[in-house]
């Protein structure tokens, strides 16, 4: 965690925005993890050959489609923040049998942490 007049309050706020949507991965509900993102939060990232890319709605309905992920492992491999922003580096395990990692940028909107924008690589 990089510290640039931020306290341990932001980092565990951040923690707990991603754990939103980790939740909602792992119960297969996209209304469960929404509350993590920005209302006008992005997506981009790979699924084969196909670009994955525009706003984050995408995500919800493909985790709707695809069900509670109850095997999920995921672990917050880094958290940056400076000042109103952050990127988060999340690992993620077994996600109904995908292994995905995640890059997120953040924003502090009206005091609260917000995903801004999802990047992801689904491994092989």
């Amino acid at each position: 965690m990089s510290n640039t007049s931020n306290n341990l309050s932001d980092y565990d706020a951040i923690a707990k925005t991603i754990q939103q949507y980790i939740d909602g991965a792992k119960s297969g509900k996209g209304s469960e993890m929404k509350p993590a993102f920005h209302q006008d939060a992005t997506i981009f990232g790979y699924i084969g050959k196909d670009l994955m890319a525009g706003h984050i709605q995408q995500l919800f309905d493909w985790n709707d489609q695809n069900g509670p992920a109850t095997e999920l492992q995921a672990r917050i491999a880094s958290i940056d923040i400076i000042d109103t922003i952050s990127s988060v580096r999340l690992e993620l395990d077994n996600w109904t049998g995908y292994r995905f990692t995640d890059l997120f940028t953040m924003l502090k909107v009206n005091g609260q942490w917000k995903i801004m924008n999802k990047v992801f690589h689904l491994h092989s």
